[in-house]
């Protein structure tokens, strides 16, 4: 096998649900060990969120647990603390998304780690950060999405906010958490053993995908407001009706793009119109243009409309569930799915990790492990035979 690119670097994490598992997910797909502690008899409750198969296992567990090593230690117990830190200082990276002042309560604080493992990297992913007068608020992605301006311009003006359906913050928070994890690994080969904090915030998170807003309103004092389905200063580009009943998505916002449009969709008049030329006039007639488009798209089917701006090269596309996913041939043909064993070896097909890399790809090796699947392999190396037995019967690790 391809050497991966972070192999060799070894990561404990200490979290639960999405935030922080999803973001050493990330880590383990390129190679990083990634061993996962979790609670005795318990473990990470996403184990049972939503569906499940014929075992009580989330579906979603066997895809945000892969490639990890998972035990189980009583982190509330003064044993399984003093543990975690003899791990942690073996250790390159900490992930954790508590809320903040808990690893500090626990005595499991960066600066516990200062002299015995310097070049630590601590990765915290919280609602508000580890600073500020918010830090110690809980903060759900649901919540932090609201704060950091995503829900404001999500929806239609004529209605409340809308929520994907989708934990889209956590997501967005861990691949910050990854980004930043990755910066200080080069931080620190530069600089030998010198480790730091990565203090990452979701809502801060959802604030970076907030593209224009922040300048517009300094600079022009415009509040961005929801549009529905359109993108608000940019036309056209929406989500049409078809004559089978199917959206389509058309993108075709460049000025030459326009033209191709509109001439595919039969409206040359448009197409060479004037008032149409750049996007400042298509902004003042939009919903002219977008009726125009609707007029054409409701007297076609989509894959006729599809085929028809295919073939004109203008950007346009189906909404798409997950089963049309898996029967996509692009999809197949760019390797998007993966496949981990299940208890009963059966084969799960999960999602693969983007970016692909050419030279040292991602992978998936194994599904998300039983609870303290590898408890054996872990403490075996870390304690004598005496504490085991010891931690074993005090309930702080579970046994093996």
């Amino acid at each position: 096998m391809t050497s991966k690119p972070l192999a060799g670097i070894r990561v404990i994490e200490m979290g639960q649900l999405i935030a922080g598992p999803f973001a050493a997910s990330v880590l383990a797909y390129f190679g990083a060990e990634v061993i996962k502690i979790e609670p005795p008899g318990k473990g990470d409750p996403l184990r049972g969120w939503r569906a499940r198969d014929k075992d009580g296992t989330s579906w979603w567990w066997h895809s945000i647990g892969r490639n990890k090593k998972s035990i189980t230690l009583d982190l509330r117990a003064d044993q399984g603390r003093a543990v975690a830190r003899r791990l942690i200082d073996r250790s390159d990276v900490l992930i954790e998304n508590f809320r903040p002042g808990t690893l500090e309560k626990w005595g499991l604080g960066p600066d516990t780690f200062e002299a015995s493992n310097p070049g630590l990297i601590v990765t915290r992913v919280s609602g508000y950060g580890q600073t500020g007068p918010n830090a110690s608020k809980p903060g759900f992605a649901s919540v932090c999405e609201a704060y950091g301006g995503f829900r404001y311009v999500n929806g239609f003006p004529d209605r409340p906010p809308v929520r994907p359906n989708l934990s889209l913050g956590d997501t967005l928070a861990a691949l910050h958490a990854v980004m930043g994890t990755l910066l200080a690994i080069i931080a620190r080969g530069k600089v030998a053993d010198t480790g730091q904090v990565v203090d990452v915030a979701i809502y801060e998170s959802v604030f970076n995908v907030m593209e224009g807003v922040v300048p517009e309103f300094s600079g022009g004092g415009e509040v961005r407001e929801p549009s529905g389905s359109t993108l608000t200063g940019i036309v056209p580009t929406n989500t049409y009706l078809c004559r089978d009943g199917h959206y389509v998505v058309i993108g075709a916002n460049g000025d030459s793009l326009f033209v191709r449009l509109m001439e595919a969709a039969g409206r040359p008049d448009m197409a060479h119109d004037s008032r149409f030329a750049d996007n400042a006039g298509r902004v003042q007639h939009e919903q002219g243009i977008d009726a125009a488009i609707s007029a054409w798209t409701a007297a076609n089917d989509a894959e006729t409309v599809l085929r028809i701006l295919d073939e004109a090269v203008v950007p346009a596309g189906p909404i798409y569930s997950v089963k049309d996913m898996f029967t996509d041939p692009h999809y197949r043909a760019r390797g998007l799915f993966e496949s981990v064993a299940l208890s009963d070896e059966r084969q799960l097909e999960v999602p693969a990790i983007a970016p692909h890399l050419s030279k040292t790809p991602g992978g998936t090796q194994w599904g998300g492990p039983a609870l303290g699947a590898h408890n054996r392999e872990v403490f075996s190396s870390l304690l004598s035979a005496e504490e085991i037995r010891t931690l074993q019967d005090s309930g702080v690790i579970d046994p093996f």
